[in-house]
């Protein structure tokens, strides 16, 4: 995103708009700092400035996943669909992404506030590779990964700034202790904020593993979807 210079008269109205603070008051006018903004376009979407200064530059590769990771209206080419990752859990009585035994995982790196640099994600993706994991192929970030195997990013996206980014997989109930080891491990070499999605189905004796495994620990905040499977096809 960018300011007009001579359109602006620095009423200020788009700064506190920003929700990473990239929009600075210098010399009585309005400026974006380009290397801190997410390109989300909420300051062009609240409509607030009173001489249409704000506009969205033609971008370019790499800068490009800073606009797919963090402006809602965007649409992703290998979902499909805005946002940051694939379809929620409450279709899996659709599509069967997570059957019993394994837990679907999602970590997200970086809220709107806060924000992250894909290198944060890399330290996260890079730690986890000894646990063997497939990506979600239909999410954005799996792309972006030169080899998805070790959770290495293309060194030239690690510099991009995204209100956040997702980490999507699955792995057997019994890895998630190591799951929940690793993160706890690398989260003191993390200069953002994450958190842990838990995905998993109910146990014919009703039991919620994921659930059981995650319950005693102090950061986890035990929320639900549940599902009841009034969507089946048949």
């Amino acid at each position: 995103m960018q300011i007009n210079q001579e359109k602006c008269i620095g009423c200020k109205n788009c700064i506190p708009y920003c929700p990473v603070t990239a929009i600075k008051f210098r010399d009585k006018k309005a400026v974006i700092e380009l290397d801190e903004c997410v390109e989300c376009g909420v300051c062009e979407r609240a409509e607030i400035c009173p001489t249409d200064a704000i506009y969205r530059q033609e971008l370019e590769w790499p800068r490009t996943i800073r606009y797919i990771m963090s402006d809602v209206l965007s649409i992703a080419e290998e979902s499909q669909i805005s946002g940051r990752g694939t379809e929620e859990m409450k279709t899996n009585e659709l599509t069967n992404r997570f059957t019993r035994g394994e837990a679907g995982v999602g970590i997200e790196v970086g809220r709107p506030g806060v924000a992250t640099r894909m290198s944060e994600v890399d330290k996260i993706s890079r730690a986890l590779a000894e646990l063997n994991i497939k990506y979600e192929t239909c999410n954005p970030v799996t792309s972006m990964m030169e080899d998805p195997d070790k959770g290495i990013f293309k060194d030239i996206l690690l510099d991009e700034r995204v209100l956040s980014a997702i980490l999507e997989f699955k792995v057997p109930n019994e890895k998630i202790p190591r799951l929940i080891e690793i993160l706890q491990e690398v989260e003191k070499e993390i200069d953002t904020v994450f958190s842990l999605d838990l995905i998993c189905r109910v146990e014919e004796d009703d039991t919620l593993p994921a659930i059981e495994i995650a319950k005693d620990l102090t950061w986890v905040s035990i929320n639900g979807k549940t599902n009841i499977g009034i969507g089946r096809a048949n």
